[in-house]
């Protein structure tokens, strides 16, 4: 018997960011998007740096910042894991556009090494976050 809401975990390297009951969750995977509704079929799909989305109970809208990891779907349960996540209204937009540019510059002027694109992924995907949280883009930016 399928039921109505989807029990959901974010967890990242540091601590429990969301939990709680949900009827919709939207994720970047490495193959797309994903909805994942109650009474969805087993999954388990390596996540983009991007924002999720979980849409719960309460009509609520939640924003994640992600910068990788996995999501699991099984039996009601949606469990998304990353290295680091971050809610949308922690984030300070600001700080994210600016964190964003100069890992971008870094990359393409002086390194691309592995930190600097970790450093740039997570700024994204805060970016990302912090637009869809706030419903306003950043001018100029183009992530």
């Amino acid at each position: 018997m399928a039921t109505s809401t989807l029990h959901v975990e974010v967890v990242s390297a540091e601590r429990v960011i969301w939990s709680g009951e949900a009827v919709n969750i939207i994720a970047r995977t490495v193959e797309g998007d994903i909805g994942i509704l109650p009474g969805h079929s087993p999954v388990v799909a390596l996540l983009e740096p991007s924002a999720v989305e979980i849409y719960t109970v309460e009509g609520n809208r939640e924003v994640v910042a992600v910068d990788g990891g996995f999501i699991s779907v099984a039996q009601g349960r949606v469990s998304v894991l990353s290295a680091f996540a971050r809610l949308g209204r922690e984030i300070d937009q600001h700080q994210a556009e600016k964190d964003y540019t100069a890992a971008r510059e870094r990359m393409e002027h002086e390194s691309d090494d592995e930190e600097t694109r970790e450093r740039f992924n997570r700024a994204r995907a805060q970016v990302r976050a912090a637009e869809k949280y706030t419903g306003q883009s950043s001018p100029g930016l183009a992530v």
